[in-house]
């Protein structure tokens, strides 16, 4: 491990130890949020399968605002669709060299008040982490056995370890199903 790694995972962990998670009532917090954070993943090969998911998500929160956050240094904007979502792509001099985001870009993203930041990131990234961090009343939701508490307050665990789109394609499934139970309005619709 470098030093870099090292001294970003010690204030990684000062932060974690900071945090004070706020209390949630699941899954009614998941019905009607009014911004979502999107943290994407960085390879371009994920970021090309993530792209077909964006429909079901823009779907699934229809009156909601969704922004899409890339990580550093990755430009989504050619292949993403901008119709129906905001898209942030922060330059790499928006994080410290220990890889996490500067105080400003946080107190940026603060400004738009996410209620549900949803980690599509199959890898930990120190970068994604650290914003998790820095929204404890929002609902947190990412993939099972993989960062846990307090970094997400709903984790997703699937069957599935290294296929990717069904990975994706049963986060999302289960994240539905959580979000349609908690609404009264899906109960009477179904009958």
């Amino acid at each position: 491990m470098s030093f870099r790694s090292l001294v970003g995972r010690i204030k990684l962990n000062q932060l974690k130890n900071r945090m004070e998670p706020q209390q949630l009532a699941f899954p009614s917090s998941l019905v009607k949020p009014k911004h979502i954070l999107v943290c994407l993943p960085g390879g371009l090969r994920e970021l090309t399968l993530l792209k077909q998911f964006l429909p079901t998500i823009k779907e699934m929160f229809k009156a909601t605002e969704i922004t899409l956050l890339s990580q550093p240094g990755v430009r989504v904007n050619d292949i993403y669709p901008r119709r129906g979502f905001h898209i942030l792509s922060p330059s790499v001099d928006q994080m410290t060299w220990t890889g996490l985001p500067k105080g400003s870009y946080i107190k940026m993203l603060k400004e738009y008040e996410f209620d549900l930041v949803l980690d599509l990131n199959l890898e930990p990234s120190p970068f994604t982490s650290a914003i998790l961090l820095s929204f404890p009343a929002a609902v947190r939701v990412g993939r099972g056995n993989q960062l846990g508490e307090p970094f997400y307050n709903l984790e997703i665990k699937t069957r599935y370890l290294r296929d990717e789109r069904n990975i994706y394609r049963s986060m999302l499934k289960t994240l539905s199903i959580i979000k349609s139970a908690g609404d009264p309005s899906s109960v009477g619709s179904a009958n």
